[in-house]
């Protein structure tokens, strides 16, 4: 069985204009029923090639996890600002505590569930990912603008609330990597966890946490780019999960380990968590973490 949800925390005065998401994921069909509503928020949460297009959904904002909705002072790419500083950019945004959020992107459902998360670990529960992103929207045959997200509006009023545990360390990670209530899983491909193919970033060791199991993200997603169907998700962790009690998420930069926790999220999971600094750090050789089969850095 699932385990029991985490604490939420009170959240503020009911909303107005949008009526309750049904989930943690939203078709086309229901935003575009909403869109230009009062209280609706998009947020484009593309990275790398995707970030930038001149094309958008009509009215999205940026959501800009390779600029202000991450911390760059540590060594791993896309980790979580704090508190201040997220709240600062949610009100940069205009996006108040009475709205509700989708996020989405244009490779599908690759960083949009990154923004999902997070929002969920500052106290943010009106949120939901786009099921298949900008390109099933457009395949749709829904409306675009052709102009790159942007917001020039007034500033919101959103209130970090963080969530303790929802993102978590290299320590954390560790302890639950040999806790039998506990399952630690690598979103990263079979190659790179097995160290038989060559991480991306520079430096970095091949292989991965002693412990851990391999659910490569894409495998959650059917070859249209949507989520897999509740129960196929379910068969997918089902025999990796066993007993364990709590999820931990790794990837790359901690990334698309939040495409896995969307899909633990609504295969019925509840105590879930995201490895912030994931391989990026662990994969470190300067950190002098285990690694299985030990490998040598690459690049």
């Amino acid at each position: 069985m699932p385990p029991s949800a985490e604490p939420v925390p009170t959240p503020p005065a009911a909303r107005t204009g949008v009526d309750a998401l049904p989930g943690p994921l939203v078709g086309a069909g229901w935003v575009e029923e909403r869109l230009g509503g009062s209280g609706l928020v998009l947020l484009d949460a593309s990275v790398g090639a995707h970030r930038g297009a001149e094309r958008r959904i009509p009215g999205a904002r940026p959501f800009d996890l390779d600029g202000a909705l991450s911390d760059h002072t540590g060594a791993a790419p896309h980790t979580m600002p704090g508190p201040e500083e997220f709240a600062a950019a949610m009100r940069g945004l205009g996006v108040d505590d009475t709205d509700t959020v989708v996020v989405y992107d244009g490779a599908g459902i690759y960083s949009s569930a990154r923004a999902w998360w997070m929002l969920r670990a500052m106290g943010f529960d009106r949120v939901a990912v786009l099921d298949g992103g900008l390109p099933a929207w457009t395949a749709a045959g829904l409306p675009v603008e052709e102009t790159a997200p942007a917001y020039d509006g007034p500033p919101g009023s959103f209130t970090p609330r963080p969530r303790p545990g929802l993102v978590v360390d290299a320590d954390t990670v560790a302890k639950a990597l040999t806790d039998p209530a506990a399952t630690v899983f690598d979103a990263r491909t079979r190659g790179r966890f097995a160290g038989t193919a060559p991480e991306p970033r520079a430096g970095l060791r091949g292989g991965h946490m002693p412990g851990a199991v391999n659910l490569p993200f894409g495998e959650l997603q059917r070859p249209d780019g949507l989520m897999l169907p509740e129960a196929e998700l379910r068969a997918a962790f089902a025999p990796l999960t066993g007993s364990a009690e709590r999820l931990y998420f790794s990837c790359g930069s901690g990334v698309t380990a939040c495409v896995l926790a969307l899909g633990a999220s609504l295969a019925g999971y509840r105590d879930l968590a995201v490895y912030d600094g994931s391989w990026s750090e662990w994969g470190d050789p300067a950190g002098g973490r285990p690694v299985a089969p030990a490998t040598p850095p690459t690049g």
